[in-house]
């Protein structure tokens, strides 16, 4: 499905409304759905949930093997020179009492992203981004520590009206036959693709189950 930005997969100590409020709607077995992976609350775009548990394993063994393909878009300030490359530096958890984040550390877990400029502006940069690893933050602490910060990243970055600038843009399943989704930017990030380049007449259609409004 779509997620749209601002809602969290799963209910946090806050309570709230979560993606998971609407799996009766999806099921009604006792056995799932499951999510079959995560995205950050902020971060809209195609999200798996198994509604049974064979298909819940499959995907699992997907993500785990890397045979799931996931790529993201991104909006960063400034953005890179070169049209691509490859960002490896290891993330770990680092707690205060002001809360948490991922930051970059030699004695932290192996994390990879591939980047690729699709468009560019004056001052931002639209990238296509492969994560290698799927480490919490990873996209975000990555373009923030090369200095180009995602738009509108609270905590890597800076704060922007339309929210954080970073799209789940497609998710492609290795089944028989394959599963693939794309999901389309959501209003708030448009204004800033089609600065850098983005032709909204051009845009592939979704493809999936439907849109999640909290």
């Amino acid at each position: 499905m779509n997620k749209p930005a601002g809602l969290p997969v799963h209910a946090g100590p806050a309570g709230g409304p979560s993606v998971e409020d609407w799996f009766p709607l999806l099921s009604r077995r006792k056995d799932g759905p499951w999510l079959a992976h995560r995205l950050d609350t902020d971060t809209s775009g195609c999200l798996a949930i198994a509604l049974r548990k064979q298909p819940l394993l499959a995907l699992q063994q997907a993500f785990a093997t890397k045979t799931a393909q996931k790529t993201y878009w991104a909006v960063v300030q400034t953005g890179p020179q070169a049209e691509t490359g490859r960002i490896d530096l290891p993330l770990e958890k680092q707690s205060s009492k002001k809360g948490w984040r991922m930051v970059t550390s030699l004695s932290g877990a192996a994390a990879a992203t591939r980047w690729k400029i699709l468009g560019r502006s004056k001052d931002l940069c639209w990238l296509e981004l492969t994560l290698e690893t799927g480490r919490t933050h990873q996209a975000r602490v990555h373009c923030a520590a090369m200095n180009w910060p995602i738009v509108g990243d609270p905590l890597y970055g800076t704060p922007h009206p339309d929210g954080l600038h970073l799209l789940a843009r497609s998710l492609i399943l290795p089944f028989s036959p394959p599963i693939t989704a794309i999901a389309p930017p959501r209003s708030g990030m448009k204004a800033a693709l089609q600065a850098c380049g983005w032709a909204p007449d051009k845009e592939t259609k979704f493809y999936g189950v439907s849109s999640v409004k909290p």
